[in-house]
């Protein structure tokens, strides 16, 4: 029996030693480790001025002029918040649930660590919990985990130890606080509770609620597992653990928060992306225009700017409200446009007259990029690039993820319609809406700025040049063809195929007459013409020849919408504005641009006034008439349609007393079109800017504008009083009679050539 106790005794004494050198062990290790973590072995250390002048990359706010954020440029998506802006209750369930000692602890909470030493960093066991203090996760924020193996994790612990020792020496509880929550990720490239809060509630954090509150702090303990938008259920769950929290720290009392976890999750979320969110096109035109700007400006100590991570302010001449409309119409018409393409094509190729675009398509793709790289042939390659394979691709719905292969889905994306629509204040040129195309993610080039045959929309730039030349808008024209024989023996025709009688020029332009288009053109000097187009904003080159009339030079939407400015600013040409005042992170002002006045005068206020009157009347009964007798708008309106030749390009570039929109549709290559009507801009494009208008007369803010007038006066009316169209000579010669236009010179119109050469 002695033996056994003796043993037992034994035994004791060997486990207790083993313990002990254990313990020995395992404090040696963590002091020798935490000297060397401290001497900085492992990665350098933050210093103490390094600690005092804590700094974030912090996004730049890209804002409207009715002050909402349009996006942010960033290389994380954050932006710093005020601890005032933020409600107690958000504090009162971080704290509950993070980090319930924090106003106690001064960075380490000692029974926290002590689990974390034995669970996480010495039995390895990662699902103990991290134990980190909210302190402690504010240094893993600012100063990131280093990958070093198996001492990754007990390095990373001692260094967060030491950095929040620090920070708590040279921070407030409050400053921490504020510090930590600009810094913290929310998943998706979400970091700080601002962009959190708009990101996933549309709201600035001032405005959250008690459960919207509590569902962000539930996202921090996993931003994978608890994100509501992806994992709703467990989100919810964890937002209701929260709140449960809460109530155990006295923060809620059980009846509200019994309440508060009986309402369900809601969300208005909103993507911040570089590809995603309201006016994407426009965002990548503004950010070379930025860019630009801050070229030769630096900061206080003399470093230049970063636009992703200086939080910078842009506050840019966009209407937040009027841009959604414009995305919304586009999005609206285009899906229905495009059901119509793809039954108009079907079991054809839209491609089949160019087949060379659709191979430049190919080559141009990653599938084929990669499979090139590899030594792949370009025959070899289409094989491979037939396998199907899961796929995200483009649609109006939404991103559609299908079973497809690479050379469907570039084929698939290349037939997808494109739109351009640009809304512009014609009185100071402020840019009021932007879209480039049908979704910047899959399409990234700009149909605002991309050059397009104009097609008719350019014919009232020549008609202005005639009434300056002293044209009458009541001067009449024989609707018959003319052969050019200088220009390669050209004639041009109507797009309705129908000749004979006699049209004034107001009829013309309303009825978009082509033969009468080219004769004004012809009569007031092609040089004439380009010089005025030159004047009121068109940079391209415009070919020198008779069917520049019927609008085949190239130009952009953004010049043709900044041309028409001038009929809406008596004559005067207008320089367009997109940036009104730029900031830094302290309001600082870095750039202004103030509000532009009137600009050069390019035509008479007569001239001016006259061709809006004229375009009015295209809305009343000319090519627009469709905005009375389909969308029934009996507001004063002004536009012209547009359409090139088979049906490549719709345009329509419309106007109410308050701005001016441009819109384009087509496809992203020319040769990507409509067969007949469908593709003409009066059905392809003034849809468009028919529901935008429909969204904002039914908008209370904007209702104002459906009662406004052009206020074309009395004399101009006076002198468009004639008809648009004669059938006879005769009847031709009263209106002439009536107009005083000079009768001699029409009978030598109507009795010279009906046919002639020129």
């Amino acid at each position: 029996m002695a033996t056994q106790n003796e043993f037992t005794a034994q035994l004791r004494r060997v486990t207790a030693k083993f313990f002990l050198y254990t313990a020995i062990s395992i404090a040696s290790f963590c002091f020798l480790l935490f000297l060397l973590v401290q001497l900085g072995i492992f990665g350098k250390m933050p210093k103490e001025a390094d600690l005092k002048q804590i700094k974030n990359n912090t996004a730049t706010d890209i804002m409207s002029v009715d002050n909402k954020l349009l996006g942010r440029y960033y290389f994380e998506n954050r932006s710093n918040a005020s601890l005032s802006d933020i409600p107690a209750g958000f504090i009162n369930a971080l704290v509950s649930t993070e980090d319930v000692r924090f106003y106690k602890h001064k960075g380490v909470d000692a029974r926290s660590s002590l689990r974390v030493l034995f669970k996480s960093v010495l039995l390895f066991n990662r699902s103990a919990g991290g134990g980190s203090t909210i302190t402690q996760q504010l240094a893993k924020n600012i100063y990131p985990r280093k990958r070093l193996g198996f001492l990754t994790l007990p390095v990373a612990k001692m260094r967060e130890i030491i950095i929040a020792k620090r920070i708590e020496k040279y921070y407030t509880k409050n400053e921490i606080l504020e510090l930590y929550l600009n810094t913290v990720s929310f998943g998706e490239n979400t970091f700080g509770i601002e962009t959190a809060s708009i990101i996933f509630f549309g709201k600035k954090p001032a405005e959250l609620k008690m459960e919207e509150s509590a569902l962000l702090v539930g996202i921090l303990k996993a931003n994978g597992n608890y994100n509501p938008r992806t994992k709703p259920e467990a989100a919810l769950m964890r937002r209701n653990t929260v709140l449960s929290q809460m109530v155990k720290y006295k923060h809620l009392s059980a009846g509200e928060a019994d309440s508060l976890k009986g309402l369900p999750v809601k969300l208005n979320y909103r993507r911040l992306t570089h590809n995603e969110g309201p006016a994407p096109y426009l965002r990548e035109q503004l950010r070379h225009e930025v860019t630009e700007i801050l070229k030769d400006k630096k900061k206080a100590d003399g470093t230049p700017y970063n636009i992703y991570s200086d939080g910078l302010k842009i506050y840019t001449t966009v209407n937040y409200t009027l841009q959604v409309f414009a995305e919304e119409s586009v999005k609206e018409h285009m899906a229905q446009l495009q059901e119509l393409f793809d039954k108009q094509w079907k079991g054809r190729e839209a491609w089949i007259k160019d087949p060379g675009l659709a191979r430049q398509q190919i080559k141009q793709s990653d599938a084929y990029k990669e499979l090139s790289a590899a030594g792949y042939s370009y025959n070899d390659a289409l094989v491979a690039m037939h396998e199907k394979r899961q796929t995200r691709v483009f649609s109006w719905q939404g991103d559609k993820d299908t079973l497809i292969s690479p050379l469907d889905s570039v084929l698939y994306h290349f037939k997808t319609l494109q739109a351009g629509v640009l809304a512009m204040n014609p009185f100071n040129g402020d840019i009021l809406a932007w879209v480039g195309g049908s979704g910047y993610k899959y399409f990234k080039y700009d149909h605002v700025k991309s050059k397009r045959q104009a097609g008719s929309t350019f014919k009232p730039i020549v008609y202005a040049a005639a009434l300056e030349s002293g044209a009458s808008p009541c001067r009449f024209y024989a609707n018959d063809s003319i052969v050019y024989t200088a220009y390669n023996n050209w004639a041009p025709e109507n797009s309705d195929g129908k000749y004979g009688g006699f049209y004034s020029m107001k009829g013309a332009l309303a009825k978009s007459v082509n033969t009468v288009s080219v004769k004004i053109l012809m009569e007031t000097g092609i040089d004439s013409v380009i010089n005025l187009a030159r004047k009121m904003g068109i940079t391209s080159q415009l070919p020198s020849v008779p069917s520049l009339a019927l609008g085949t030079g190239g130009v952009s939407l953004y010049e043709m919408v900044v041309a028409y400015c001038s009929f809406m600013n008596k004559g005067r040409a207008i320089n367009p504005r997109l940036i009104r005042r730029i900031e830094d992170s302290q309001g600082r002002l870095v750039y202004s641009d103030p509000a532009h006045l009137p600009g050069d005068t390019v035509m008479s206020s007569e001239t001016a006034e006259t061709i809006l009157a004229m375009l009015r009347g295209t809305v009343d009964r000319g090519t627009a008439h469709n905005l009375r007798n389909f969308w029934k708008f009996d507001c004063e309106l002004a536009g012209k349609t547009g359409t090139t030749q088979e049906q490549a390009d719709g345009w329509f570039i419309g106007m109410n007393p308050h701005l001016v929109m441009g819109v384009w549709v087509g496809g992203g290559s020319p040769v990507v079109r409509f067969r007949g009507y469908y593709g003409q801009g009066s059905f392809a494009a003034m849809p468009i800017f028919a529901r935008f208008h429909k969204k904002i007369y039914s908008d209370p803010l904007y209702k104002y504008m459906q009662s406004s007038s052009f206020n074309i006066s009395a004399d101009i009316n006076s002198k468009l009083s004639c008809a648009d169209y004669s059938e006879t000579p005769v009847e031709t010669f009263f209106e002439i009679i009536k107009t005083n236009d000079g009768i001699g010179d029409f009978i030598r119109r109507i009795f010279g050539k009906r046919k002639e050469n020129r």
